[in-house]
């Protein structure tokens, strides 16, 4: 009856050191997936609450060749605050990335939801043709198409 018991002793202690071993190993990787979904809830929170929409007419002559400038309106159309300075943006313009970029506000001084920007991109030289402006702010990503005659 001792033959039994010593070999099936050895065999619990051991499923109970493999057991507590995997145990830790679960807990800790769920612990690392709870907070790294715990930091990207707060961002997808973040891009939800972001949108921008372009209210210039393409058609209406948003380019001046002139003074090589390129003038949009963009509404923040979101539920928070945006920053309202060229380093808040990523301009691209036909596949270029754009560095000259002013922002006045139209109606106020932030640009609080329902308010109102004007982007201008400078020392930017479009021939005649049809573009492309992508604007992403926090995420949020808008294209405006529009034609240099």
């Amino acid at each position: 009856m001792a033959d039994i018991s010593v070999p099936s002793l050895i065999l619990f202690i051991a499923s109970i050191v493999v057991a507590a071993g995997v145990s830790g190993v679960l807990i800790d990787t769920v612990t690392g997936i709870s907070s790294s979904l715990d930091e990207r809830g707060g961002d997808v929170s973040t891009e939800i609450r972001t949108d921008i929409e372009v209210i210039s007419d393409p058609r209406a002559g948003v380019y001046d060749g002139g003074s090589d400038n390129l003038s949009i309106y963009v509404k923040n159309t979101g539920l928070r605050t945006l920053p309202a300075a060229s380093g808040g943006f990523d301009i691209i313009v036909g596949g270029q990335y754009q560095t000259n970029v002013t922002v006045n506000v139209v109606d106020g001084t932030e640009w609080r939801p329902s308010n109102v920007i004007e982007l201008t991109v400078t020392d930017i030289a479009l021939s005649s043709g049809d573009y492309r402006m992508t604007i992403v702010v926090d995420g949020d990503e808008e294209v405006f198409e529009f034609r240099v005659p």
